[in-house]
């Protein structure tokens, strides 16, 4: 379904370094909206950054737990749900790995997934909300081969990336762990600067015209199979 990304975030403060929201974030907002969370929907927000996500997921009546690798995130998340006076569970984690053990009713997801040509994760600095390896699949691998383990039967993933990084490639990996998936939101949107600055490098890849002026950001919705469980998570 192709759409705007009008959907506009809650308002939040951004300490250096942290993500702030962008055209990615308005886009699973809107998906995200479009799930009509029941009261006490379980969320899980991987890669929650400024947790814009997080608390839009709490003010539709999710009850929300917000994990990032980044301190200064975790401070920003933190204080932004305090900001809007709303309650989210934030911890630092490796994606699941603080909550393993935990399942939920919505995972959302906004993973690094620009295409570097360093093949290597940055360990640190600002570049570590985007840059995601040679094809940009570094950290959407591991969300596809792991998002079932945090889901309910039923439950639900909602994942965003850029098509530079093939959506076909992220559905039919969901569909091998265990998620049948399909595309649920399509935009078209401007190149941001680190796109425009490797825009010969990806040229050179076959990932983007030369003259490229934009891309396309896809919106991935997985579901695990079975009914919904009966009770409350664990």
């Amino acid at each position: 379904m192709a759409t705007d990304v009008a959907s506009p975030a809650p308002f939040v403060l951004t300490l250096p370094g942290v993500y702030a929201p962008q055209h990615d974030t308005r886009l699973l907002m809107r998906a995200l909206e479009r799930e009509a969370l029941a009261p006490g929907t379980r969320v899980l927000d991987l890669g929650t950054g400024s947790g814009a996500l997080a608390i839009r997921a709490a003010q539709l009546g999710g009850s929300v737990t917000a994990v990032d690798l980044s301190r200064r995130a975790v401070l920003t998340a933190r204080a932004n749900a305090r900001l809007h006076r709303h309650r989210v569970d934030v911890r630092r984690s490796d994606l699941t790995a603080a909550v393993r053990g935990h399942t939920y009713d919505l995972v959302l997801c906004n993973p690094p997934y620009v295409p570097s040509p360093a093949p290597e994760l940055p360990g640190h600095g600002r570049a570590r909300a985007w840059d995601a390896g040679l094809d940009g699949r570094v950290v959407l691998d591991r969300v596809c081969d792991g998002a079932r383990e945090a889901l309910r039967p039923g439950g639900v993933l909602l994942m965003v990336h850029s098509a530079l990084c093939d959506p076909d490639l992220t559905v039919e990996r969901l569909e091998r762990a265990g998620l049948p998936a399909e595309v649920r939101e399509r935009a078209r949107v401007p190149l941001g600067p680190v796109l425009r600055s490797r825009r010969a490098w990806l040229g050179d890849r076959g990932l983007l015209g030369r003259g490229a002026e934009s891309e396309e950001l896809v919106v991935v919705r997985g579901v695990r199979a079975g009914s919904p469980a009966a009770g409350p998570a664990v």
